[in-house]
């Protein structure tokens, strides 16, 4: 298995997401209070305020869970800064995320992104399938559709074993035991 460099990136960032959403101290600095989008026209809230979750009032300046994990949005430009990945390349990143509905974006002044489920039920292999598909490749396709004749048959079945045996780790490993392990070492 090959981790590039957007893996990577997109580990990182979906970690810091998920810091920020449990109120954990590894979120990106400057990152913005928990908010929630403000409905086209208004939907009856008073000036100061904006709709909450099932349809309450907010106070302006209040919080908001995002996505439902109950956590801040933390903005693209933050989460580039604390992770040191470079801006233009972390927003194509964050589509991908989203486009795979692991990511909520907010847009506005007080936006940005939070985890779209609670970190303990987004695995790494998510991610990774998310922003990279396949988790193993052979010669750029994916280790299921590696043919092979003669005496090199066996090859597939090597392939798709070690496709499994990663599967297994990054399925069984979500943001939330990373997130507790990182907690565990710096205690320890």
């Amino acid at each position: 298995m090959y981790v590039s460099a957007r893996s990577d990136y997109a580990l990182r960032a979906m970690l810091a997401v998920a810091a920020a959403s449990t109120g954990g101290d590894g979120g990106p600095a400057g990152s913005e209070p928990p908010t929630a989008p403000v409905p086209a026209g208004g939907s009856g809230t008073s000036p100061g305020s904006r709709s909450g979750p099932a349809g309450e009032s907010v106070p302006a300046g209040g919080s908001v869970p995002a996505g439902g994990t109950g956590g801040e949005l933390v903005k693209a430009a933050a989460l580039a800064e604390s992770q040191g990945i470079p801006l233009s390349f972390l927003q194509g990143i964050l589509l991908d995320l989203r486009r795979a509905g692991l990511l909520h974006s907010h847009r506005g002044t007080e936006g940005g992104y939070a985890l779209t489920r609670p970190a303990g039920e987004i695995s790494v292999g998510d991610v990774l399938r998310a922003v990279g598909g396949s988790l193993t490749t052979v010669r750029g396709l994916p280790a299921e559709d590696a043919g092979y004749h003669g005496v090199a048959t066996g090859l597939r079945d090597v392939w798709l074993a070690v496709h499994g045996a990663i599967a297994v780790v990054v399925d069984r490993t979500t943001l939330a035991d990373l997130l507790v392990r990182r907690e565990r070492s710096a205690i320890g």
